[in-house]
């Protein structure tokens, strides 16, 4: 039995699908205005571990992550470079996604771009206009909150918060009070438009959301995720649209991940303590490292990004590779352990149990490690069998499958790396020690660490990075 915590019902609820077996997922995307920092990858490694989690879990995913493509800050940007918008949101769309290819983030079902849906959206806006929600002034195209009786259960925005009438064009506004917010946005000098049944223009930032998910995951879906600052006004809004055009609920289950912060601070540039993915790859910051850090936190929970908590988090995927590297390369004796049988059912019982808790991610992390520690105290005894090797190898594979964190290890180096380990090999049976740690010395120095064993030379591939100014 699967758990999570509604926003909308604030309350911990038993996950039932509207269609038994099938998961139909949105979750919100990338606004391509600039590269996503590591508070962006936060709520999509969530999201990712959400995914994972439910396919483990037996379930068909269908998943549609939305593009913001046009907005007021991919049109301010873009306008200040001399770029067309399509020329410059594309760049932005290449590096997103580069960068969750580079996290081992799953793809996708449906990347719907919000300027090739403007159909969909129009027709959504002159539903709301035939039904009165929604009103035209100057232009312009606005969603009345107060025909919407309604408006506020998501974020909890009480009826005294909000101004009746009061019209807001920006597509984000202050978060203390709720407004009428614009669905088409009257055109104006020097701005990408539309020509439409509205009129000349654009759509306001909420719409896209409503109209694209419903066009590909139908009026009602089961989870619709993002972060806490999507809650008011971006999710309320797309609620109000929504339910308010069909009639019908919109979202079942909303899961939202909250913020992360960094050293204890908002992650600000004033501040000099805004990262992005690619800031830490130019210092040679592990990915997989990052991913293991943004999912190990409850994402209910805020996330205090140290470099610090970095190298711990390095420092545990190390466990995991050496764990994996041991099991790969050792010779095992035939036949199985009822220990070891017993350690494995054991720690995938409380691996379910954790993720299905509410993505209780802490408490399916302790079982992975403490099946670890277990198998190394039996490794050293040499009661690990090679049937229990398989099992375990089967099990890493597995549980990673929802952490995503243990790609599969290269089976060779390139011959002029492993020339050089052969070399060392030959000055260590020739007692040449001082050849032999100068070559260790040179490969460690390339990411390459070896181990002497009595079953030979092992290697394996290490993160090695620059020093990252604090």
């Amino acid at each position: 039995m699967i758990r999570f915590f509604n926003t909308l019902s604030g309350k911990i609820e038993v996950f039932e699908p509207l269609n038994p077996g099938e998961v139909r997922l949105y979750t919100c995307g990338p606004t391509v205005y600039d590269y996503a920092h590591i508070g962006n990858f936060r709520a999509y490694i969530f999201e990712d571990l959400l995914k994972r989690f439910l396919i483990y879990s037996g379930y068909r995913v269908f998943h549609v992550m939305n593009i913001t493509d046009v907005d007021d800050k991919t049109i301010r940007n873009s306008q200040a470079i001399g770029l067309s918008l399509a020329e410059y949101t594309k760049i932005y769309i290449d590096a997103f996604f580069e960068d969750i290819k580079t996290l081992n983030i799953l793809p996708a079902d449906v990347y719907p771009k919000a300027t090739e849906h403007i159909p969909e959206m129009v027709n959504l806006i002159k539903i709301l206009l035939a039904k009165g929600y929604a009103y035209e002034k100057e232009g312009s195209i606005y969603y009345s909150i107060a025909r919407f009786p309604a408006y506020g259960k998501l974020s909890k925005i009480k009826p005294e918060e909000l101004k009746i009438g009061y019209r807001v064009e920006a597509d984000e506004y202050e978060k203390d009070r709720a407004h009428d917010f614009a669905l088409w946005k009257k055109r104006k000098e020097g701005e990408p438009y539309w020509e439409t049944e509205l009129g000349a223009g654009r759509p306001g930032w909420h719409i896209e959301c409503s109209a694209m998910s419903m066009k590909y995951l139908g009026e009602t879906f089961d989870i619709h995720c993002g972060g806490v600052d999507n809650i008011f006004p971006h999710h309320e809004n797309e609620i109000a649209q929504s339910e308010a055009a069909t009639g019908k609920p919109f979202v079942r289950y909303w899961l939202h991940c909250h913020h992360l912060i960094v050293e204890g601070e908002k992650m600000s540039k004033s501040k000099g303590n805004f990262y992005t993915l690619r800031d830490l790859l130019a210092r040679g910051f592990d990915p997989m490292a990052l991913r293991f850090l943004l999912l190990s936190t409850h994402y209910r929970k805020t996330l205090n990004f140290t470099f610090e908590g970095l190298d711990q988090a390095a420092a545990s995927l190390e466990r995991l590779r050496d764990f994996q590297i041991e099991l790969e390369t050792r010779t095992f004796p035939e036949g199985e352990t009822q220990e070891v049988v017993d350690i494995i059912k054991e720690a995938t019982q409380q691996f379910k149990e954790g993720l299905s808790d509410d993505l209780n991610i802490s408490t399916s992390l302790t079982a992975v490690f403490s099946l670890v520690k277990k198998i190394n105290l039996l490794l050293q005894q040499g009661k690990v069998k090679a049937r229990d090797a398989l099992s375990l190898k089967k099990w890493l594979a597995e549980i990673d499958q929802v952490l995503g964190v243990l790609p599969p290890p290269p089976k060779e180096l390139p011959a002029e790396i492993m020339e050089k380990i052969k070399l060392r090999e030959k000055a260590r049976q020739e007692k040449n020690y001082a050849l032999a740690d100068l070559i260790r010395q040179e490969l460690l120095e390339q990411g390459i660490a070896l181990e002497d064993t009595r079953e030979g030379t092992r290697w394996k591939i290490i993160s090695k990075r620059k020093p990252f100014p604090l």
